[in-house]
């Protein structure tokens, strides 16, 4: 049996067999993988299983040394075998099952994984300070950095005043502005930004379109990274809190169409905890810099 963990920003899922928890502990902004996996480890309860499936954020795309993680799993759930996954590839996994083309995951950051015949590719997961375009935190930061502009007279759109009031008030009561509650504001601010949008408020609009357009180039970057071509035909499945707004999926897949004309938009198959789980069972060697497996002990672990 496996034990998968999905380690996200805004929180972390742990699934054994038919069992899931739950915890609103995540990565933390600026935070490392590994000791934000410690907090969430110890803030659960006990659990044991041999092999253990590790879906993280924060690797933008190069998975680091195994051996702390498999120590870490060790010590918390005795693992003998661990598989430290890059989230975005444990997200490419779940959705598509193998099928060539590329998936969008959009959380507090972005990150798009794409394959073609085992050749695979991984493109933004930069983080929020020089990338993650498009992705909640984007949003949200974007969506409060106006309205404060607004408010201060240096724009006009009360309508986005109005609809950020809330956010705002927020920000007000934020010790540090540049901290991690600061962070953590404009990710849960993006959804009110996107509300904003589908009420027509003009400055949402232009933010939420010009995320879509970001991250349209982004999965067509990966795509071809992923030795595609315009003219082949693919799958694409966008994923992620802020893909629940259907306008923002419509107007990302608009946008996608103009270079891939032949891809096909599919819901996900499953997600980054499914992925997990499939690689773990199905990939016993490392696919750096995506996956990388490590050993507690010389013994091979059961499936």
């Amino acid at each position: 049996m496996v034990l998968s963990v999905d380690l996200g920003q805004s929180g972390t899922r742990i699934r054994l067999g038919e069992r899931t928890i739950n915890s609103t502990r995540g990565k933390l902004a600026g935070e490392q993988p590994l000791p934000a996996l410690r907090a969430v480890f110890e803030s659960v309860e006990s659990l044991s299983c041999d092999v253990v499936a590790l879906s993280c954020t924060g690797f933008g795309g190069l998975v680091t040394d195994p051996a702390p993680f498999a120590e870490l799993c060790k010590e918390f759930f005795n693992a003998e075998r661990v598989a430290v996954i890059d989230d975005g590839f444990a997200g490419f996994i779940g959705a598509l099952g193998g099928a060539n083309g590329v998936v969008l995951s959009i959380g507090g950051g972005v990150v798009s994984v794409g394959g073609r015949n085992t050749k695979f590719a991984h493109r933004d997961g930069l983080g929020s300070t020089f990338g993650d375009e498009g992705g909640g935190f984007w949003l949200g930061k974007l969506g409060i950095t106006k309205a404060l502009g607004v408010r201060q007279g240096r724009g006009d759109d009360q309508r986005l005043l109005q609809a950020l009031a809330q956010q705002l008030i927020a920000y007000d009561e934020l010790q540090s502005k540049n901290g991690s509650d600061a962070a953590t504001l404009a990710i849960t601010s993006a959804q009110a930004l996107l509300d904003a949008a589908d009420g027509g408020v003009a400055t949402a609009i232009k933010i939420r379109d010009e995320g879509a357009a970001l991250l349209a180039q982004t999965v067509v970057a990966t795509w071809i990274g992923a030795g595609g071509s315009d003219a082949e035909n693919l799958e694409i499945a966008v994923q992620g809190g802020p893909s629940a707004n259907k306008s923002y999926v419509k107007a990302i897949e608009s946008s996608i169409r103009t270079k891939l004309p032949n891809a096909q938009f599919v819901n996900a198959r499953g997600d980054n905890l499914d992925g997990a789980r499939w690689i773990a069972i199905n990939m016993p060697a490392d696919a750096p810099p995506l996956l990388q497996w490590a050993h507690n002990t010389s013994t091979a672990a059961k499936q």
